[in-house]
């Protein structure tokens, strides 16, 4: 049986203030896995949270598998803590291994751009990344500020916007919708 493959892999980009870039690439995630392409999403800055999709990812593997590399709290934009750090430079390594290895057909990089925009993953890096990634490999970065650069280097750019939000009336994350 021959291997599936995607013809031509592109990069997507989910960037903005708004709510949804996570979710949008759990969608793309989702309709990959349900054509059995193998699926990857490595967690930038997250962990420790039972998040919705880790339950659903053990439910369709071997097809969606999600990596969380960070911890529960929040990073420190200004002076991420040493271990934020040391997790951020764990994930990009996984990251880097997972693209090239092309075991995957479709590696999202959940919250890449704030590792970027924190100064724990390296623009230079991620830009070398997306030029030499195979060219057979969907590649997807969410995350707010995402560089010039990176948006430049993409095929697909969205953005969310936020407009209104429930959060600055004070309502927590809830589960089964934003965690």
């Amino acid at each position: 049986m021959k291997k599936k493959r995607f013809p031509k892999g592109f990069v997507q980009v989910y960037t903005g203030n708004g709510k949804g870039k996570t979710t949008a690439a759990l969608g793309l995630a989702l309709r990959a896995a349900g054509h059995r392409f193998k699926v990857l999403i490595i967690q930038f800055l997250k962990g420790g949270i039972a998040y919705g999709e880790l339950q659903s990812a053990k439910k369709l593997a071997p097809y969606l598998t999600i990596v969380p590399m960070g911890r529960e709290n929040f990073v420190n934009k200004k002076k991420p803590d040493p271990m934020d750090v040391h997790l951020a430079q764990k994930a990009w390594k996984l990251a880097q291994h997972s693209v090239h290895s092309q075991k995957y057909h479709l590696v999202i990089l959940d919250e890449i751009n704030v590792a970027v925009e924190y100064g724990m993953v390296p623009l230079k890096e991620l830009l070398a990344l997306i030029k030499n990634k195979p060219e057979n490999v969907e590649l997807v970065l969410t995350g707010r500020w995402a560089k010039p650069e990176v948006l430049r280097r993409a095929d697909l750019v969205t953005e969310m916007r936020e407009i209104k939000h429930y959060y600055k009336k004070g309502m927590e994350s809830r589960i089964g919708i934003e965690r």
